[in-house]
Order: C-alpha cells, then structure tokens, then sequence
C-alpha cells in the first residue's frame, strides 16, 4: 500500500464526519464572475445538486467548498492545515507563546500522545460543560476529574514544553523554542488569565472606565 492510500485511509474515518457537518452550515455566498453572489441561509447540499436558488443549474466547484469551509469558526478549523482557534490574538509578548504551543503539542507524537492521554476520557457533555466555564472562571475551571485547570495547565506546558525540546529547532544564540512557553507559564503560576487582570483594571485602578482597555492593549 502506498502511503497516499494509507494516509487517505487513516485521515477520511476522522474528517468524513467534519464534512458532513458543514453541509449543513448554512452558506453565506459564493463568488462569482469578480463578485460576491449573496446566499446567506442557503443549503450546500442544494448547491451540490444544482438547486442553489441563487445559482440555479450550477453545482459547486472546489473553490465554493473551500470557501464555505471559511465561514464556519470551531475551535479547529479545518483548511489545507488545522487552525487552531482556542485563543485569537493577545499582546505583542504572546504572538509567538500561542504557535509554539501548539507546536510542541501536535508536532511530536510522544507530547500529542501525553496531551491526548489527559483528557481522552471526558465525555462530550464534560466537554461543553468546560467550554462554558472557563470564560467565566478561567484557571479556576474544575476538570471531570476535580482538578484545576491551573493544574491541568501546568501539566499540558509541561508536555509542550517536551516537544518542543524534542524539535531541537535552535537559534543563533543555541536556544531551543521552549523560551516561547514563558508567558503562558507566567499566566499559570499566577492562577490568573489576562483576561481577570484586565477586569481587576476595569475595577480598580480605571474605575470603570473601559476606553483606558485601548491603551492597555494596544501595540
């Protein structure tokens, strides 16, 4: 077996389900002739077989579905590569803290396997539960299992933190990209997300004026 075919064979049980989905998103246009033809509501699957009623008679092309597959956002989006959207932008001294990350973690299959071992056991409805909790609690989210996410943080960094010591990506200097990992170690020693200090501002020393948010995080 070639590895084209082995690879199609391993990836298509995990993205067919992906696909499927977003069938059933509904659209937000399609790009015609220089153009944007509005098809905000309508169903993909009509457009696969030429029942778009803005297009009437033309099935998709390619280029449609990849555009389609732009306008939905979950946590993973799925494109030529996986953008990983869990966090989206942040100041200047984290740009590099959120890819390196997710680097040490998806680019080395001992740290995906650790990361994977953390938490293969939720269920779906855990899952949720901790997606609508950790905007409101941050580090403080409790795991099923009882533990703190500031806990549970410290243990995903450090299994980032091995794979990206296992890339021996080194710079000028000798350094590896475990430098990049500071910031976020710094957040969870703190037991504080970014997003608690800005509200401990907005409290206190802005006296709740939320104009002063644009100079505190601009750069």
């Amino acid at each position: 077996m070639d590895a084209v075919t082995t690879a199609r064979r391993t990836l298509y049980p995990a993205i067919e389900p992906y696909q499927t989905g977003m069938l059933d998103v509904p659209m937000y246009f399609a790009f015609r002739n220089g153009g944007y033809v509005d098809a905000a509501g309508l169903s993909f699957r009509d457009f696969l077989d030429g029942r778009l009623a803005v297009l009437p008679g033309e099935r998709p092309r390619i280029a449609d579905w990849n555009d389609h597959l732009s306008t939905a956002f979950p946590e993973v989006r799925l494109k030529s590569f996986l953008e990983m959207r869990g966090a989206d932008g942040g100041p200047w001294n984290k740009i590099c803290a959120l890819p390196a990350f997710w680097v040490g973690l998806l680019y080395d299959q001992v740290a995906l396997d650790a990361a994977w071992d953390e938490v293969k056991h939720w269920s779906i409805a855990e899952h949720q539960r901790i997606r609508d909790e950790v905007p409101r609690l941050g580090l403080a989210t409790r795991t099923p299992d009882g533990r703190s996410f500031q806990e549970l943080a410290t243990r995903i960094l450090d299994i980032a933190h091995r794979g990206l010591a296992a890339r021996q990506r080194l710079n000028a200097a000798g350094d590896d990209e475990t430098g990049f990992l500071d910031p976020l170690r710094a957040i969870v020693a703190s037991g504080k997300v970014p997003a608690q200090r800005l509200l401990d501002l907005y409290h206190g020393e802005w006296g709740g004026d939320i104009t002063r948010v644009y100079d505190a995080m601009s750069f």
